[in-house]
């Protein structure tokens, strides 16, 4: 992972977002981009000048913020967007080649009944970038243990495991696979990608209502310290496909939680 990206929302706990970022990037030799979104109606005259006016500030407002953290020698820079945040990241992942976003469960929702805001559930429910999400007041250390959870073990693209491998092999890390079996599932769901059982070193097969209940029995014995799951449209975020946050009662983790995209599938 070279180019990691990180969205900075209004929420006063943003700062942590953004250290927790500088701190995983340091671990991997990476660069973190801090993302400025903001939305300004531009034109001819005076409306072009409010833009740059906004952005000159913004960027003042967040280099004074990363003058006060620890950067660790990792490069950090400031890419700006004017619009909406999915047209931003769709099109600064393409010029700037990110590999990883970093964000907060809610990074401008400040509803504490969600575990997903909606600014955070749309990055996740619309694009397809590998997205770190890391709990409220989580600090950075390497990641030893890691479950990965799943209805369906089919993967197209094997391309898709480069963060959890890249991780994996950082870290020296322990993966285990949770294979879970919910209603109306399909024989051909059993069939686990071979790059998928690499980088395992055991899996557990469970039946349960949903993916997240059976993260919740076998979570307690294995213990990670990170929880990875899969973007698809049948797969842990289906929610996500109906609307954009997720509350608490729905699901909650206190790990850093990677969401792997294998929506084509």
């Amino acid at each position: 992972m070279n180019n990691i990206l990180v969205p900075l929302g209004t929420s006063p706990d943003s700062h942590e977002t953004l250290k927790y970022a500088i701190d995983f990037a340091a671990d991997f030799a990476a660069s973190v981009f801090i993302m400025d979104v903001f939305q300004v109606a531009t034109g001819a005259g005076s409306l072009g000048k409010v833009e740059a006016k906004v952005e000159a500030t913004n960027r003042e407002n967040i280099k004074a913020l990363v003058s006060e953290m620890d950067t660790k020698g990792v490069d950090v820079k400031i890419a700006s967007y004017n619009g909406d945040i999915i047209d931003g990241l769709k099109e600064i992942t393409r010029e700037l080649d990110i590999n990883l976003i970093i964000i907060a469960p809610r990074s401008n929702d400040i509803n504490e009944a969600l575990y997903l805001g909606n600014t955070s559930g749309r990055i996740i429910k619309q694009t397809d970038i590998p997205t770190l999400v890391v709990p409220k007041g989580t600090a950075y250390k390497p990641v030893k243990n890691i479950l990965v959870a799943f209805k369906s073990g089919i993967l197209k693209r094997s391309k898709v495991l480069y963060p959890l491998i890249s991780i994996m092999r950082k870290n020296k890390a322990t993966v285990n696979l949770l294979l879970v079996k919910t209603p109306g599932y399909k024989e051909e769901d059993l069939q686990i990608n071979t790059a998928l059982l690499d980088v395992s070193r055991n899996l557990i097969i469970s039946e349960n209502p949903t993916t997240y209940h059976g993260v919740l029995e076998h979570f307690q014995a294995k213990n990670p310290d990170m929880l990875c799951v899969f973007r698809r449209k049948r797969g842990f975020f289906k929610k996500l496909w109906e609307k954009s946050t997720v509350p608490k009662a729905e699901f909650h983790a206190n790990i850093p939680v990677l969401v792997l995209s294998a929506k084509k599938d």
